[in-house]
């Protein structure tokens, strides 16, 4: 059994904004092209190292995110930051391309059933469709990350075994993934489960590729990222204000909160290059875009006291 240790952390941690894609695809009242480009742009300013800035899907499977080439187009792109998209295709692939992307995401679960509900296909066709994907983004130089969704519960299967996510990580890793996100969808994950999948996993690969996608809804991604800290995961997903969900796990709430995690993370003397107070500006930014409050409890308290 491994054992948590609050020493020897990294000291500095690589935040993947996913606010402008993971977070935006599931709201339900349409975001314009104008106020998410202005969003990622603010994104852009607080000094984020990477931005998922949309996902070049069949705009029939998610309209929010309908307007990928014309959002990828029109960001500025700062330099040193890296502007990565979902691409679930070969068909999603070209349209990056054509846009300028160089970087792109690829997305399978550790779930037969949330696989088939989510993208219609097994774990393993999912993964030979993406072995050509990857290879042609290899072939054009581009970096690749790979997500994988339901690592530690499933919202039809349960508890999901540890050896199922080392199974597919490693497929991923094979083919050639520069970074591979380990996601807990429905965030039922907590330290111990981190720990012990972490664990796993570096038996298997470098830690150094390995990211944790954290969602809070039982009110522990805070703590499951100081537990993959203790395990020196350095990088890790969240989305300004706390956006996103999942429309195929009822009741999931969204990304941990990017403030949420620079609060954190700063707090224990972890640099991160990003500005809190930044990404607080894209946050508020965004908000009145929304039909609903941010979740963000950083954000929030903030709020509260600049209006005091």
């Amino acid at each position: 059994m491994t054992a948590l240790s609050l020493s020897n952390l990294p000291s500095r941690v690589k935040i993947v904004e996913v606010g402008p894609r993971d977070g935006l695809q599931n709201e339900k009242s349409q975001i314009s092209t104008a106020d998410k480009i202005r969003y990622i742009d603010l994104l852009s300013e607080s000094g984020l190292p990477v931005i998922e800035a949309t996902s070049f899907v069949s705009p029939k499977a998610i309209p929010q995110l309908a307007d990928a080439d014309e959002v990828y187009r029109g960001i500025r792109k700062r330099p040193g930051v890296t502007y990565l998209v979902l691409v679930p295709n070969e068909r999603g692939l070209e349209r990056a391309l054509a846009a300028g992307v160089r970087a792109i995401a690829v997305f399978t679960a550790a779930s037969e059933t949330f696989t088939k509900h989510n993208i219609n296909m097994t774990i393993e066709e999912s993964l030979r469709a993406f072995r050509t994907v990857v290879k042609r983004a290899r072939d054009e130089q581009l970096w690749i990350r790979g997500y994988i969704s339901t690592c530690f519960g499933c919202p039809y299967e349960g508890r999901v075994p540890v050896e199922n996510v080392v199974r597919v990580a490693e497929a991923l890793a094979e083919m050639g993934a520069d970074e591979i996100s380990i996601g807990d969808t429905i965030g039922v994950a907590t330290p111990n489960q981190v720990v012990e999948l972490c664990a796993a996993l570096q038996e298997r690969m470098p830690v150094e590729r390995l990211a944790m996608h954290f969602h809070d809804t039982r009110g522990t991604a805070l703590a499951n990222i100081v537990a993959a800290l203790q395990m020196q995961i350095a990088t890790f997903d969240s989305a300004s204000g706390g956006l996103g969900g999942c429309p195929y796990a009822p009741g999931a709430s969204g990304n941990v909160a990017t403030e949420d995690v620079l609060y954190l993370l700063h707090g224990m003397g972890i640099e991160t290059g990003a500005d809190l107070e930044s990404v607080r500006a894209a946050s508020r930014a965004l908000a009145g875009a929304l039909d609903h409050e941010l979740t963000s409890k950083t954000y929030k308290a903030l709020e509260a006291a600049a209006a005091s």
